[in-house]
């Protein structure tokens, strides 16, 4: 059993890592390609895991079908959420903005859930799924210079909300309970798998080895994708989970903070009332219904 002190902690820790992925993610882009930097990444999560699976040796799913589970939510997460949305960082979105549209996952699966059971979708759903989207429009309309690029990185943004939507809908409805370490080596392995061909065919691989790269690589492997997992993990074994859902309306603005201390980026007033809105949607879909 986890230490009180640290399982009451773990929400606050847990979504203060993984808003500061955002701008983490937006250091390293600026030393590499996007692919790079998300392939090279995987590759170092695998080799901090690979003594631990060989030295624990956990059970491998049972079946076909579950391998076949476990590896299109690997797929969905690690490729296609994480690669659009470093992709939309490098067209220039801001961490802020990746953050928002994201974020309103929840809203999503709290929608979409109910029709694979045939459950009446609540009034209150809907309001929080409009409400979010209201804010997120706003913070998009806030910035009135927008370019062809600045476009395609929203798209890539929405490409990444729905496909963390999707896997979240999947490991839902279809999801095992593997061990930690199998479920983390396969779906980092996919990452790897698809993330390194795409680099190496249409990037040129090349990589500034600079300290904040260095540093900015070191927080992607370790507190993103091993001590942020790792907490998640133990609150949802000790029934804490909703502890973070509760706050997790928090990620975007906490996450324009971070980028604007780290990275400069600026926000008008509008896009911080959008910001405000979104969160309030997030929080009352979460929360409230």
């Amino acid at each position: 059993m986890p230490n009180k002190t640290l399982l009451k902690l773990a929400p606050f820790i847990f979504l203060l890592l993984w808003s500061g992925g955002f701008t983490v993610a937006k250091v390293g882009i600026i030393d590499a390609e996007p692919m790079t930097i998300l392939a090279l990444r995987y590759c170092c999560v695998l080799l901090v895991l690979a003594p631990f699976f060989l030295f624990i040796r956990p059970k491998a799913p049972a079946t076909r079908t579950e391998w076949m589970h476990l590896l299109i939510v690997g797929f969905l997460i690690q490729v296609v959420y994480f690669g659009t949305a470093y992709l939309a960082f490098d067209r220039g979105a801001s961490a802020g903005l990746v953050a928002l549209i994201t974020s309103l996952q929840p809203i999503l699966v709290a929608i979409i859930m109910p029709r694979l059971s045939a459950e009446k979708i609540s009034s209150k759903r809907w309001i929080g799924l409009l409400v979010g989207l209201l804010g997120a429009l706003l913070v998009i309309a806030s910035n009135s210079t927008l370019t062809t690029s600045g476009y395609v990185a929203i798209l890539l943004c929405f490409s990444a909300l729905f496909a963390i939507t999707l896997a979240t809908v999947w490991e839902k409805r279809f999801g095992l309970n593997h061990h930690p370490l199998t479920s983390n080596t396969v779906q980092y392995a996919v990452g790897a798998l698809f993330t390194v061909p795409v680099a190496y065919y249409f990037e040129t691989m090349q990589i500034n080895w600079t300290w904040p790269f260095i540093g900015a690589l070191t927080y992607l492997v370790l507190a993103n994708s091993l001590l942020a997992i790792s907490l998640l993990l133990m609150m949802i074994r000790n029934n804490e989970a909703s502890r973070v859902s509760s706050l997790f309306f928090l990620v975007p603005p906490m996450s324009a903070v971070i980028a604007y201390v780290v990275l400069g980026e600026t926000m008008s007033q509008l896009a911080w009332l959008g910001f405000a809105i979104a969160s309030v949607g997030v929080l009352y879909t979460t929360r409230y219904t």
